[in-house]
């Protein structure tokens, strides 16, 4: 057999190896997904949900853009295009510190698992650290680090530990940096459009990114090379990425106007959420505690509730009066926080 014929045979091969990937991977659209088609055999029950508006952090005087929850689960802190980084104490409904930014072009903030520090970036391309003044020391919040690569918006980051933070660009790539020599210890640059939304997940050294080439990839941020996996199914931008409590799966928000459930141990899409009558798209995605709930934020002004098992509408949540622009769940999974463009945060359970 011939050089020539061999790479015939393996080009073959390679083609029929990807025919059955596709078949065992499904129709993305299709009306029966897998994990709502078992839920159903199970007669799983719906999901019963209550939740109301328990509190309002009103002092922002501009859109908001992004929250993130302390692991502490009182505290959570939000960014704004009035230029302000705002601590708020969850449940007296008072702000803690408010941070001035050098640029208020903001796009993303988030909390470090020790509560020590908060970091934000946006349209100046940097990552700012700022360390949060203890009880004891008082006064004003210092920059702690401006981290500068990225060559695009900073669409996202989350921190891993206070040493340690991922951030997301327009410039298609995820950077994990050394927070305290403020270098990237590793760029990963697989995505073909702007990266719009990254989530951790500590108990495996994985994380998650969504972009706007429409899939969203699964990295090993201790192996700092290629992805590892790459989830497609999405027909437009993907907003926000979130994992499944047990790290096994994770969420996805699009312009699409769907959210979807991609297990990673199957490598599979497990389901899909959307609605005839919902056409606008999702900012924003996260879940409840114990997974049953898929909390969406959406452009049309709310916050739709989805049970993660059968795939159907569990809740609207009414109450904004503008794009529903981000939102998390506390650690302890006892409240959901929403923030908008209408300036207002909102705190449920």
């Amino acid at each position: 057999m011939s050089k020539a014929d061999e790479i015939e045979q393996c080009k073959k091969e390679i083609a029929e190896y990807k025919d059955k990937i596709e078949d065992l991977r499904g129709d993305p659209e299709a009306a029966e997904q897998p994990l709502q088609n078992k839920a159903g055999s199970r007669s799983v029950q719906k999901v019963n949900v209550n939740m109301k508006p328990r509190r309002i952090l009103k002092g922002h005087f501009g859109k908001i853009y992004a929250m993130h929850w302390s692991s502490d689960s009182r505290h959570l802190v939000s960014a704004s295009q009035d230029g302000k980084l705002i601590i708020w104490n969850a449940f007296t409904t008072n702000k803690v510190y408010a941070i001035p930014l050098r640029s208020s072009w903001v796009m993303t903030c988030a909390y470090s698992p020790s509560g020590n520090m908060v970091a934000c970036g946006g349209l100046d391309n940097l990552c700012s650290v700022y360390k949060l003044p203890g009880n004891k020391d008082g006064g004003q919040q210092k920059t702690f680090g401006e981290l500068a690569q990225h060559e695009g918006y900073l669409s996202c980051c989350r921190f891993i530990g206070d040493d340690e933070i991922v951030t997301s660009s327009g410039d298609s790539t995820c950077i994990l940096w050394d927070v305290e020599t403020k270098t990237p210890k590793a760029i990963f640059n697989d995505h073909t459009g702007d990266v719009m939304s990254v989530s951790i997940f500590d108990g495996n050294n994985m994380f998650v990114s969504g972009s706007c080439d429409a899939t969203a990839k699964l990295w090993d941020h201790r192996d700092k090379k290629n992805c590892v996996k790459t989830f497609p199914g999405h027909e437009s931008d993907i907003n926000s990425v979130q994992f499944f409590p047990d790290g096994n799966a994770f969420g996805t928000g699009s312009d699409d106007s769907s959210c979807r459930l991609f297990d990673i141990r199957a490598y599979l899409q497990l389901n899909k959420y959307s609605n005839d009558k919902i056409l606008c798209g999702i900012t924003s995605v996260g879940f409840s505690k114990t997974g049953k709930m898929l909390f969406a934020g959406y452009d049309d002004y709310n916050c739709y509730v989805w049970d993660t098992q059968l795939g159907s509408l569990v809740i609207q949540l009414i109450g904004h009066d503008n794009r529903v622009s981000c939102l998390g769940v506390s650690e302890d999974g006892k409240a959901l926080c929403t923030g908008s463009w209408d300036t207002l945060l909102k705190i449920w359970a």
